[in-house]
């Protein structure tokens, strides 16, 4: 059975354009990767359980903000991993620099017997919807088509 997985897409409204707000996984495998790279805040969650409320708690514990307000659904994409996501935008304003992640432990490097702590997101930040395109996963796009659709 895939995995599922769900997450949050906040939005702003700026100066009349509308800026997305992605974030940058952490480690070692990511650290060098910038187009195509990028992400929506989100997390896997067990089968029966809201994807919704799974989507509110994986932003809290990636970016240590809460997101509160009216969530537009903007469905579900499968990655290329075979992960399925379904995914919610939320009108929202926050401090992309102020962002604090949950930690997780791998060996690296790889085969050293030694266990090392990354935050699972290292940076976030607020994208126009062009630059969006070009940063977020191949898989995520279509979020940001969806919610183009949606606002106008």
């Amino acid at each position: 059975m895939a995995k599922l997985s769900a997450g949050l897409l906040p939005f702003r409204k700026l100066d009349g354009h509308i800026e997305v707000f992605l974030v940058h996984p952490g480690g070692p495998f990511w650290v060098r990767k910038d187009e195509g790279a990028w992400s929506i805040a989100k997390g896997e969650y067990a089968e029966g359980e809201d994807p919704l409320e799974a989507a509110k708690r994986e932003f809290m514990e990636e970016t240590g903000h809460e997101a509160q307000g009216v969530f537009l659904p903007l469905g579900k994409s499968t990655q290329p991993s075979g992960k399925s996501v379904t995914a919610w935008a939320v009108e929202i304003d926050l401090d992309a620099g102020a962002i604090k992640s949950n930690l997780f432990s791998m060996e690296w490097p790889p085969k050293s017997g030694k266990m090392q702590e990354f935050p699972e997101v290292d940076r976030a930040s607020w994208f126009s919807l062009a630059d969006a395109r070009t940063k977020i996963l191949k898989g995520q796009v279509t979020f940001i088509e969806k919610l183009i659709e949606i606002l106008s």
